[in-house]
């Protein structure tokens, strides 16, 4: 049986995630939520979940050892990075006065300005981005079979990643006047800045692409 491993460091709705990735796993499939390295590094795919601030996230995956695995796992296995899980993969993030990531990918994240307007009515939008919005498929990719481009995906964020690379974004979000990357991809690696266990019938399907990848 194959494992996917749901990273545990404590600042994620775990129970979420696990329970989307069981409704879509098939007998050949055991989920594992897990603090281990071992469990990590001995897992044939790997979804780091997240959310809260980037600082207290780097913070205590260096405590419980769990940086390295996670720069191992970036490298040799399918890997699934979710809201904070995107974040953490840029290089530098502006949140908390500024935070070092993973710099899997070359880039920054910064937060939406203030005042965000909507474009066409000029109204003032709230932060963070939370709701339904669409999102654009820059690029094909597995992930993205069986949801249509412009498909609706649940968000809430302060924060958006601006890859260096362009060739990077898979998918696009608009927030008002700010259009950001909302999923990035390379090689083994797919996150994205939306809750796909949070998204309903698009969100499940892309977890289920995800363990067929």
């Amino acid at each position: 049986m194959k494992t996917v491993t749901v990273i545990d460091y404590g600042m994620s709705n775990l129970r979420s995630v696990s329970k989307a990735l069981e409704h879509v796993a098939g007998k050949n499939w055991h989920v594992n939520v897990s603090q281990s390295p071992h469990d990590i590094v001995k897992a044939d795919k790997v979804v780091f979940p997240g959310q809260g601030a980037i600082a207290h996230c780097m913070q205590v995956l260096t405590e419980q050892h769990l940086t390295e695995v996670i720069v191992t796992s970036l490298k040799t296995k399918p890997f699934l990075g979710i809201c904070l899980g995107l974040q953490s993969l840029l290089k530098y993030s502006e949140e908390n006065g500024g935070v070092n990531g993973f710099n899997h990918f070359a880039g920054e994240v910064k937060r939406f300005p203030t005042p965000l307007l909507e474009e066409n009515s000029g109204e003032r939008l709230k932060i963070p981005h939370m709701g339904w919005s669409p999102v654009h498929w820059v690029q094909p990719h597995p992930l993205w079979q069986g949801i249509p481009d412009n498909s609706r995906f649940y968000f809430v964020h302060s924060y958006y990643v601006a890859p260096r690379d362009e060739a990077v974004t898979a998918g696009q979000t608009c927030y008002g006047s700010v259009c950001f990357t909302s999923a990035a991809a390379r090689d083994n690696v797919f996150a994205v800045q939306f809750h796909p266990e949070k998204s309903q019938k698009n969100g499940l399907t892309l977890l289920e692409n995800f363990l067929d990848w």
